[in-house]
């Protein structure tokens, strides 16, 4: 394996590694705010981080500066409306999650959440992209171990992993939406003022519902610096420049650990028990997961 190759690995292992571990910061950071503040408050530290990144990232381009101006320049209107479309999303997802991490464990949570990689390629349908066999035979195994996960005696399903899986579906329109703006406009500045339009709309409910406090916002500091500053800023950034080296299927398939890092990150913090059910249904999505990441002959995988 190339050097670049293995250092590509490594940053989208850390990605993951961060992503994984953010659940359970999402879930100590409940303890001192409300679903909305914290969102509202890690996506604008999010955006602020990747504020000086932006210029380090073009510097790395090599582009002349009148070039990469004019570039922006034409993207402008795409770029304000793609982080318009992007951000309003990803408050919904990531508002859904929030809620959802009060009523269930981290470990769960970042499993269901996972289901965005099987998800993705069935909403494809309707971009006219057909799903390969192989997708429909990991949507059955995923929806098997959804249903050791969350499915309680009486066919019920608990309020939280309900949230986190409605979240896992919210996330996959992120995708697709990021999958259409992204070729079309500057990456890391659409994230930037994706995050920023996400710390305005979690905004609204935070002060119609939750009254947040600057005590209860700074006793969730360290969680909500994890997830604003890591989880968001520097893990992102890690994700773009990870996969300029990287196979898009691999990439995302590395991506998919952050379910198994969620996992174990909730063992070992939270001190989270899964039962001998849950921990075959973690199996069977997980196993959902990387089989709907093999490429078929002559099929354009979905990316994240």
């Amino acid at each position: 394996m190339k050097t670049e190759q293995v250092k590509s690995s490594m940053m989208l292992m850390l990605t993951a590694l961060i992503w994984g571990v953010a659940f359970v910061a999402q879930t100590i950071g409940m303890d001192y705010v409300g679903p909305f503040t914290f969102n509202s408050v890690r996506a604008l530290i999010g955006g602020l981080v990747l504020m000086p990144i932006i210029p380090l990232l073009d510097k790395m381009k090599k582009q002349p500066k009148e070039q990469l101006q004019a570039e922006l320049r034409a993207q402008r209107k795409q770029l304000i409306i793609g982080g318009i479309v992007c951000g309003t999303v990803l408050a919904v997802a990531s508002s859904l999650q929030q809620i959802g991490l009060v009523y269930t464990t981290p470990s769960k949570a970042g499993f269901i959440t996972a289901l965005y990689i099987v998800i993705v390629p069935v909403l494809g349908i309707f971009m006219k992209k057909r799903p390969s066999a192989l997708v429909w035979i990991s949507v059955l195994v995923a929806a098997a171990g959804m249903y050791l996960l969350c499915i309680k005696d009486g066919f019920s399903i608990e309020f939280g992993d309900l949230m986190v899986l409605l979240c896992a579906l919210a996330f996959s329109f992120h995708i697709l939406v990021i999958d259409y703006f992204s070729p079309r406009v500057d990456g890391v500045r659409l994230s930037m003022i994706q995050f920023f339009v996400c710390a305005v709309v979690c905004a609204v409910p935070m002060f119609w519902a939750e009254k947040p406090t600057v005590d209860g916002i700074m006793g969730a500091w360290l969680p909500i610096l994890y997830a604003g500053a890591l989880s968001c800023g520097v893990a992102y950034t890690l994700q773009i420049v990870g996969q300029r080296n990287m196979n898009p299927t691999v990439a995302s398939l590395i991506l998919s650990l952050e379910s198994v890092f969620s996992c174990l990150a909730g063992c070992l913090v939270l001190g989270d028990v899964l039962s001998k059910r849950e921990i075959v249904g973690c199996v069977l999505v997980f196993a959902a997961i990387l089989l709907a990441q093999i490429p078929m002959p002559g099929k354009r995988r979905e990316e994240r």
